[in-house]
């Protein structure tokens, strides 16, 4: 009589297009197994798909072995956060396997925490303070950013619990920077009278937001501001997908894109449609 293979599925497998890299990971009880991390943001829908299928034959993964995938949900690329999501859906209900969808933010928040202090980022900004501010004893603070054109940022606030997935202190959105920075120091001034104040604030992501320093100026009156330029590793999602999948998976037929506003093109729509009713 045939041996059934009944060993259960232990193996994810994470995906996120929603920035300029492509990047799909497969782990195993919180275990690296195989990265890809693929610029081109442009040819992700081109690429995605055979870079999943050399995931699974780099790591001799078959789909009976998988437990469960992870999609970044975004925000970022409109167009991109969609490749991934649609992706994750369709092989999803082929494998009949749950599926987590993931904030995008929070998986750049960890790894670009992860990478900076790997590489043991020293302060940086706009010049130094006059006198250096004593150190706070909160949870570091970290603000992922990618790029939402015209001064804006896909952004949120995380603090750093250890080892483990960075904590959400602010909701996934796309913010003026200018405004999002003094919202920051207002914060951050608040939570120095209730001796709550981080020992550090990391910027992680595509930094370049924060043009030569003056943005920041503000919050490094009162606060050791860090800045660390990362692009998004695929391991990071992954990791996030374990614990939410762990924790109970999503509808798979709900399971949407975090666009956080309109897309140019429906934004455009609605306005014609709008002056249209007005004439």
């Amino acid at each position: 009589m045939m041996k059934l293979n009944v060993e259960p599925r232990k193996r994810f497998l994470a995906l996120d297009t929603s920035t300029a890299i492509l990047g799909v990971a497969i782990t195993e009880n919180g275990r690296l197994l195989h990265e890809t991390n693929a610029s081109g943001e442009r040819n992700h829908s081109v690429h995605l798909l055979p870079i999943i299928e050399q995931a699974l034959q780099a790591t001799g993964t078959t789909p009976a072995m998988i437990g469960g995938i992870a999609v970044g949900l975004g925000p970022g690329s409109y167009t991109g956060t969609r490749i991934a999501v649609t992706a994750a859906k369709t092989l999803a209900w082929a494998w009949k396997v749950p599926v987590a969808g993931i904030s995008t933010l929070q998986a750049l928040a960890w790894g670009g925490l992860a990478a900076a202090l790997k590489q043991q980022v020293e302060p940086s900004g706009a010049g130094e303070p006059a006198e250096q501010e004593p150190a706070g004893t909160g949870p570091d603070w970290i603000i992922p950013l990618l790029d939402a054109r015209r001064g804006q940022a896909y952004t949120a606030l995380f603090a750093a619990d250890g080892e483990h997935a960075p904590r959400r202190l602010e909701p996934d959105a796309i913010r003026l920077m200018a405004d999002w920075v003094l919202d920051l120091t207002d914060r951050l001034k608040q939570a120095e009278a209730e001796g709550r104040k981080p020992r550090a604030i990391w910027f992680v992501g595509e930094t370049l937001l924060l043009g030569s320093g003056e943005s920041t100026g503000l919050l490094r009156e009162t606060g050791n501001v860090l800045v660390v330029p990362y692009e998004l590793e695929g391991r990071w999602a992954g990791y996030l997908g374990e614990e939410r999948l762990q924790a109970g998976n999503d509808d798979l037929h709900s399971l949407i894109p975090n666009y956080t506003q309109l897309s140019e093109a429906e934004a455009n729509l609605r306005r014609s449609g709008e002056g249209g009713l007005n004439q």
